[in-house]
């Protein structure tokens, strides 16, 4: 029997079913618009960046925390329920070991290597602090967040603490782009998504 091919459709299907929780899913679709401007961000720069479409990059950004709201109890079992649903579909290998290498750090099933697995690891914890800092504005809205105001908070550690920093940072050292740009690219994805995010 031939497997469903994973779409972009599909893909918002399957998390829509296993995750009720609206800001959740804001958080999936913030990266996976994140990862989609990383796609044209490096192949605007000529960057290998291997086999996968721009939709397929979004589409490993919206399925990166699909299972979350079934093992947030359990964090070791995180991103083994999604790689069970997605048996289910015909995936290319490189969005399959890109949610392996989400959560390694306690499922240990593999560490991040490719371009994807990295700029995956480093947005993640960005876009969360991006919402925190536009939810603190007067309007509530990304249009005014600024790249400034990011770098300020950024600073201070008592704003959005549980946020981890350095797995941010660390885009310098694995992708070779200063944070500040990584950061911009990041805002300014989310920015042409406020109404997708409702924000």
């Amino acid at each position: 029997m031939n497997k469903e091919i994973l779409t972009l459709e599909s893909a918002l299907d399957l998390l829509h079913e296993h995750m009720q929780n609206k800001n959740l899913r804001k958080h999936c679709y913030a990266v996976g618009k994140v990862l989609s401007a990383f796609y044209d961000y490096y192949k605007e720069k000529g960057i290998n960046i291997g086999n996968l479409s721009k939709e397929q990059w979004e589409i490993t950004g919206i399925l990166h925390d699909a299972d979350w709201e079934l093992t947030n109890q359990d964090p070791s079992k995180h991103t083994l329920e999604t790689l069970k649903w997605l048996k289910e579909y015909e995936v290319p290998e490189e969005i399959i070991n890109t949610i392996k290498s989400h959560n390694n750090k306690l499922t240990n099933l593999k560490s991040p290597e490719s371009i994807l697995e990295w700029t995956l690891e480093c947005c993640d914890e960005l876009t969360g602090f991006i919402v925190a800092i536009a939810l603190v504005m007067p309007n509530k809205k990304l249009s005014d967040v600024t790249l400034e105001s990011i770098l300020k908070k950024f600073k201070q550690k008592e704003f959005a603490k549980a946020v981890d920093r350095n797995q941010i940072t660390q885009c310098e050292e694995k992708l070779g782009i200063k944070p500040e740009e990584f950061i911009r690219v990041s805002l300014l994805a989310m920015q042409n998504a406020s109404d997708l995010l409702g924000l």
